[in-house]
């Protein structure tokens, strides 16, 4: 059974970033594609970025592209989420996931292992 403990998350100004951390416990990393999702207060759990397996495939929404960017690092069992430039609608409880397929999806019923989640609050 794999656990993530998502960390990084804070309060920080419009234009900041922060850095999310999502480390593995009871599994290898490795052996799966992450993805970060967000979830506002009153709306849908959204994905924000994914990876591969391996680091050669990613995904990014739309509203994020050119912001945020995901990386690993399975030698650590972590996963990373960059925010650069964040803007107030940023605002919104992050987790990661992973899926045993090991491709990156949209999809949140692909995933099979959750985080319990960090806030990232961004003021104007």
């Amino acid at each position: 059974q794999v656990q993530l403990v998502e960390s990084g998350g804070g309060l920080v100004q419009a234009g900041g970033s922060l850095r999310l951390s999502c480390a593995a416990s009871g599994g290898t990393l490795s052996l799966y594609s992450m993805a970060w999702f967000r979830q506002a207060p009153g709306k849908e759990r959204e994905i924000v970025t994914g990876i591969s397996r391996n680091g050669g495939n990613t995904y990014a929404a739309d509203s994020v592209k050119g912001r945020f960017t995901i990386s690993r690092d399975n030698a650590k069992n972590t996963a990373y989420l960059q925010m650069n430039s964040l803007k107030p609608s940023d605002t919104a409880a992050y987790y990661c996931a992973a899926n045993r397929n090991g491709l990156v999806s949209i999809r949140r019923n692909d995933y099979d292992y959750w985080g319990q989640g960090t806030q990232v609050t961004v003021s104007s």
